[in-house]
């Protein structure tokens, strides 16, 4: 069995042929093939798996890279962080793959190997050798609940419930809570000391259903959703105060 990715990495692939490097990431790098899922502006036509690590590809001459600049097919450097290195290695060796020697790259403290897909893409596996696996601590920080300046609460508490979806947490002339799901935003009076609009982004699930979902409402909705070249299916709304909140969808 594979030791498996532990870090998550999503990134689309321009290939020449996706019945081969279907086969390649299959056969040789031990991925899990399975049909494409979401729709990002990319011609997916397969999406490949292996722990936290998500691959979608498709035919295509060009790409967009993490900066946003598109790069032609077979430029693409990706880095997977794995639990053992080693043995990941070893079993691409045994599936007739032919990865680079193991090496210490001291300044990012992992042992890395290498391998190319057969368009040329490359791929960097590797693991710390400074903190195997240690635990992580206890997380800080648990949620975050924005305040939103409004000029009139129990107005903006129904906006906020009628419109955007939200549930009324707790309500009263000078304070609305307001839940949906795990994101929860407090809604506060406007006044010298909380001028001006607000803003806060959301992650969610799904922009193209949520999109539909708030037009649908009569939300303020600005734009389409968009897919960013940094990973993100987004789109921005404005409450009737003018405060924005934008929601994104995760994909890269």
């Amino acid at each position: 069995m594979n030791p498996m990715i532990t870090a998550p990495l999503s990134r689309f692939l321009a290939v020449a042929d996706v019945d081969r490097s279907v086969r390649f990431y299959r056969d040789v790098l031990g991925f899990e093939a399975r049909p494409a899922k979401g729709e990002y502006g990319f011609p997916a036509a397969a999406e490949l798996v292996l722990g936290l690590a998500r691959i979608q590809i498709g035919v295509s001459d060009t790409a967009w890279d993490s900066t946003g600049q598109k790069r032609p097919r077979g430029s693409a450097i990706l880095f997977l962080e794995t639990a053992d290195v080693a043995a990941l290695r070893d079993a691409v060796l045994a599936r007739g793959g032919k990865p680079s020697e193991l090496e210490r790259v001291n300044w990012i403290k992992l042992r890395m190997f290498e391998i190319r897909d057969p368009d040329g893409h490359s791929l960097w596996f590797g693991q710390s050798f400074q903190e195997p696996d240690v635990p992580a601590p206890e997380p800080m920080l648990r949620k975050s609940l924005p305040e939103l300046p409004v000029s009139d609460v129990p107005a903006a508490v129904a906006h906020y419930r009628d419109v955007l979806g939200f549930r009324i947490n707790h309500a009263q002339d000078d304070i609305g809570v307001m839940d949906r799901d795990q994101v929860t935003v407090i809604l506060i009076p406007r006044t010298a000391q909380h001028r001006g609009i607000g803003s806060c982004y959301v992650y969610i699930r799904d922009a193209d259903g949520l999109h539909a979902e708030l037009t649908a409402r009569g939300a303020r909705v600005l734009e389409e959703p968009v897919s960013m070249p940094w990973g993100l299916r987004q789109f921005r709304v404005l409450d009737q105060d003018g405060n924005q909140i934008t929601f994104g969808q995760t994909f890269e």
